[in-house]
């Protein structure tokens, strides 16, 4: 292949996990990688040809996910040298005997007893959720547990609370039971999806990784973008879009690609902060990215009752018009300071990138093939895995070839990368049977419509702010869950379709990533570029602001979505929508950034935003309004501009 630039080398990174499984020595490094390896094979299995019964394979599955998360997730957090010690054996045991119970207790309970249970059950149910929030607390922070505390309180004590959020108030056996004894609960709906659909395809990420993909993107990205304005910011929007293809998670898509791409920005004179922006806002966008959508879209399309299929194509536009916002909102900064691309000296031709290491694309063009074919998730997934296996081999770079013992460590990985997801889909089975037993989504719903005096606008404004208040620090199928359950039906009741209504709040639940004062996305990127966090998150969230009128645009007119009932997509005006979505994004992109063929003077900037907000709604008066006075502003300022260069 040609030339690599010297940065190129420290993409080695690690992710947080993969850190905390370095630290581990030994007998618990051993241990963990044996679980891990486990919990791999029993999803493969039980997603195939085992026939086991939902509850069980749910319990086991969450059993050695808790076990596997305390040997990696220390006590202090803060603590980096912490490691696995007697505290976290204690935390195992309870572990074991509390998911153990259950699974051992739950037919005779339920056919024996007759669904009567005793003293202990409730004992064993209350050890579970005290490990639970423990788990919680330590792989992703305090608020799901507090938040779920919240909501147990309220289910319990519903009669104390405001009358408009008031209820009758249920028993704490009949809430334990809820939660610990049946299917609707911890065990439920959310933790199915996680146990099959979604680690599957976190493994199938794994093995994709561990066949060299992610080397592939970077040079990919590089040769593409590479010397264009701004190249290496450009890059990095593009190879966080790729990466986010096989990686749900914000953070880690920041950890792994910001390696390499944050040092190339900086190389070229880029200020770390603005560096860190880029590369965080580009990775909140791979949790928005078909065909894993940061592990969500199989959660979407369980709460929705629609094919995994579905959700998937509905996310290909709005996903592509995100990157087309943050990469017009780059080259407005790269040309307003005037930067330059990369040297074509020092970056790959594409050509040669594809011969060395194209067959690489081969695992996601199958999943995508495969959906479209009809067949299922699960399916889709083993041919992912498959498929990447065998290219492995079809590429010159041995180094990458899944051998037995890369084998073992891509299920070691995609175990670990489970961690979160399948934690938070846990635990926020309490909220969930929390909600359906009191119905406060319903309530929710009704008092932001009314506050809102039933305007679509404000509504969706009240909306957009809820969600991403909801989702500080949690990842991405947490944070989809909390904002579907709490404040997705006040959309759908305000007429919003119940697809578009559950893109909105995901995707504003995504932005969360980038919105101060908890942008954990931006953070860890200006850890990466030294440079001020505060100051990162602020950079990434006007990068990203471009993108915030999509979900808008989806709202009013799901057609974006391919959503349009049962009259069919009209291809002529989803064309229409999708150019003034393009025209609207360029403008704020214009309008925020401050510049175009020179700087803007504050009223062209407020009249470039305003242009884009005519556009939202996708009405054709506003749409042919805001049209013209997009032409006349950018004609305006084109003229004035020569006017300038002249005078000068």
């Amino acid at each position: 292949m040609s030339k690599h630039l010297n940065i190129q080398t420290n993409q080695t990174e690690l992710t947080p996990e993969e850190e905390r499984m370095e630290r581990l020595k030994g007998t618990p490094f051993i241990i963990a990688s044996i679980v891990a390896v486990i919990i791999s094979l029993f999803v493969l299995v039980a997603s195939s040809f085992l026939n086991i019964q939902e509850f069980y394979r749910n319990t086991i599955f969450i059993m050695l996910i808790t076990i596997l998360a305390f040997f990696l997730y220390p006590n202090n957090k803060k603590d980096k040298t912490a490691t696995f010690g007697v505290v976290d054996v204690f935390w195992i045991i309870l572990t074991i005997a509390s998911f153990g119970y259950i699974l051992f207790a739950y037919t005779d309970l339920h056919v024996n007893r007759m669904s009567q249970a005793h003293t202990t059950d409730y004992v064993f149910a209350i050890l579970c959720i005290v490990v639970l929030f423990e788990i919680t607390r330590r792989a992703i922070g305090w608020f799901i547990p507090l938040l779920s505390i919240f909501a147990m309180v309220y289910a319990v004590y519903g009669v104390y609370f405001p009358i408009d959020f008031a209820h009758s108030g249920f028993s704490l056996k009949r809430l334990l039971f809820r939660i610990y004894m049946t299917s609707s609960g911890i065990f439920g709906n959310t933790l199915s999806i996680a146990s099959t659909y979604i680690v599957l395809f976190v493994i199938f990420g794994a093995f994709l990784s561990a066949s060299g993909a992610s080397r592939l993107f970077n040079d990919l990205a590089l040769a593409i973008a590479g010397q264009r304005r701004g190249g290496p910011a450009q890059v990095a929007v593009l190879t966080s879009a790729l990466t986010g293809t096989l990686n749900g998670s914000a953070v880690a898509n920041v950890a792994t690609t910001g390696a390499f791409t944050i040092p190339l920005m900086k190389s070229i004179g880029l200020k770390p902060r603005f560096a860190g922006g880029v590369e965080a806002a580009a990775s909140t966008g791979g949790m928005i990215m078909p065909p894993i959508m940061g592990a969500a879209a199989f959660i979407m399309a369980g709460f929705l009752g629609v094919p995994y299929t579905v959700v998937v194509i509905a996310g290909i536009i709005p996903a592509l018009l995100y990157y087309i916002a943050l990469i017009f909102a780059v080259d407005t900064e790269a040309k307003k300071q005037g930067l330059k691309g990369i040297s074509k000296d020092n970056i790959p031709d594409v050509k040669a990138v594809l011969i060395e290491r194209g067959a690489l694309l081969l695992p996601i063009i199958v999943v995508f093939a495969v959906l479209l074919m009809g067949r299922t998730a699960i399916f889709a997934g083993f041919a992912g895995i498959i498929t990447s296996i065998i290219v492995s081999y079809l590429t010159k770079d041995k180094s990458n070839r899944i051998t037995l013992p890369r084998l073992f460590v891509a299920l070691r990985e995609g175990a670990i990368g489970s961690i979160q997801v399948a934690i938070a889909c846990a635990v926020v089975g309490i909220i969930i049977a929390v909600v359906s037993m009191t119905g406060v989504g319903s309530m929710l719903a009704y008092n932001v419509i009314d506050l809102a005096g039933g305007n679509l606008f404000l509504i969706l404004v009240m909306v957009m702010i809820t969600c991403i208040i909801l989702s500080f620090g949690l990842p991405s199928t947490a944070l989809y869950i909390v904002v579907a359950v709490t404040a997705a039906p006040a959309l759908v009741q305000a007429g919003v379709s119940p697809l578009a209504a559950h893109f909105f709040v995901f995707y504003f639940g995504a932005m969360s990533n980038v919105t101060p004062p908890v942008a954990l996305a931006a953070y860890t990127a200006a850890g990466i570029a030294n440079a001020d966090p505060v100051e990162t998150s602020w950079t990434a969230l006007r990068l990203a602001l471009p993108g915030f009128i999509i979900p808008f645009i989806i709202a009013y007119d799901p057609i974006i979505l391919l959503d349009a009932g049962d009259e069919g997509v009209n291809y002529v005006r989803l064309l229409f929508v999708f150019l003034t979505a393009l025209v609207g994004i360029y403008a704020l992109a214009v309008g925020l950034g401050g510049f175009l063929k020179t700087r803007l003077n504050i009223v062209e900037k407020v009249l470039f935003v305003v242009t884009a907000l005519l556009l939202i709604t996708t009405h054709s008066l506003t749409d042919v309004v805001g049209i013209i006075l997009f032409a006349l502003l950018v004609a305006f300022h084109i003229i004035k501009s020569k006017r300038t260069a002249g005078v000068a």
